[in-house]
């Protein structure tokens, strides 16, 4: 067993996408094993939100996946997708659980996509080192972010965070955001959403679907609890390197951010 905080090495490596023609490259191969697990599990009981909306608008989930996908109107994935249209051969990174509808997608727009899942390896990857004097936990950031972010020195025009910042603990989160403004391009965006409260229903973790309209297709994922809920000051005050800020109404309990490096 590796010591606490460590992981054992993967070797970078290319994976072939079933359905898809082209190679995506994950920095770490367990990117991919999160994706195979998901695979493996079955349904699972949906929360009264998905219940509430798949009822007039149902989807069949792919096979494996843990439910039907719920589609979602977006502002941010619309203004998205109108730049990934109108830009070929960009970088994007998608987090959260593999999807091979945003693979499929992306790739044929002629673009060059990584997979990270940051919420997944913060909870299973063993980096908490320790407590400390007040019994809080002591993780090995460093080691967190070069394994779950290792695309070996490539820097990126577009990060698809969706909702990722709500559920990791509370010391990867700046981290993260300084971890990704350094691999940013200038003039490369983030798209993220942030829940406006954190409890109740619409809080489940859930995987994101683009699709060719405006809407994102939201899956239930793993039970990952929510750790806050981020207002939009401290949003700003997050991203506070970073030199724009475009916010999109909602109508749910999502709000929806565009921040430029």
């Amino acid at each position: 067993m590796p010591p606490a905080g460590r992981r054992r090495n993967h070797q970078c490596r290319p994976v072939l996408i079933p359905d898809c023609d082209c190679i995506v490259v994950a920095g770490q191969a367990t990117a991919f094993c999160g994706w195979h697990e998901v695979r493996k599990k079955g349904s699972s009981v949906l929360k009264r939100f998905f219940d509430r909306k798949a009822e007039n608008e149902p989807s069949i989930a792919p096979q494996g996946f843990g439910g039907p996908k719920v589609p979602r109107h977006s502002g941010a994935w619309a203004a998205m997708r109108k730049r990934l249209k109108a830009e070929p051969g960009l970088r994007i990174i998608d987090t959260g659980p593999t999807s091979p509808n945003n693979i499929n997608y992306l790739t044929n727009l002629g673009h060059s996509i990584f997979l990270a899942d940051p919420v997944y390896e913060a909870f299973t990857g063993g980096w908490q080192t320790g407590v400390d004097e007040d019994e809080k936990p002591v993780w090995n950031i460093e080691g967190y972010l070069n394994h779950t972010f290792d695309f070996g020195g490539r820097t990126f025009d577009v990060i698809l965070l969706w909702t990722v910042l709500d559920y990791l603990p509370e010391a990867f989160v700046a981290p993260v955001v300084d971890h990704l403004f350094s691999a940013t391009n200038p003039g490369g965006q983030v798209l993220a959403l942030f829940h406006t409260r954190s409890k109740g229903d619409e809080t489940t973790y859930c995987k994101f679907h683009v699709t060719e309209s405006d809407d994102v297709e939201m899956q239930e994922g793993h039970p990952y609890a929510i750790q806050r809920a981020f207002t939009n000051r401290s949003i700003e005050r997050l991203f506070a390197r970073w030199s724009g800020f475009r916010q999109f109404l909602a109508k749910d309990s999502l709000s929806e951010v565009i921040i430029t490096r």
